[in-house]
């Protein structure tokens, strides 16, 4: 029996797929919930200094009283965000495999959003 088949197929199994890492980030007391094009601009100034390339912005905007929902679509993943300006609150979920960081993100959506507390959770898929 070629134990190295074996030996090799059992190193492949040891070694988890991990596609990328995926931060989950809560935003509280908050401006700018209702800056559509604002929101716009950091997402992609946000998705760049990550090294990622964004193929598509979309944004819902609720109306004057309501939040935005909205994603850019990167090559690399995604950035999603919720926003609930009743509240001061937004709820940012950012995903990307490959080289790029999504920590990297992190200081442009702070400073664009100022919020007054930030709770971030992450984990790394696969």
């Amino acid at each position: 029996m070629d134990t190295r088949v074996t030996d090799q197929a059992q190193t492949e199994q040891a070694q988890p797929f991990a596609p990328g890492l995926h931060l989950l980030v809560d935003f509280w007391e908050c401006r700018g919930l209702r800056d559509a094009e604002g929101i716009e601009r950091v997402l992609r100034e946000a998705a760049a200094a990550c090294g990622a390339t964004v193929l598509s912005v979309m944004l819902h905007n609720f109306g004057e009283s309501g939040g935005i929902t909205g994603v850019a679509l990167l090559a690399e993943s995604h950035i999603s965000i919720h926003t609930w300006p009743e509240t001061g609150y937004a709820a940012l979920d950012l995903f990307m495999c490959g080289r790029c960081d999504p920590r990297g993100a992190l200081p442009l959506l702070e400073a664009w959003f100022s919020p007054g507390s930030t709770r971030m959770t992450e984990h790394q898929r696969g």
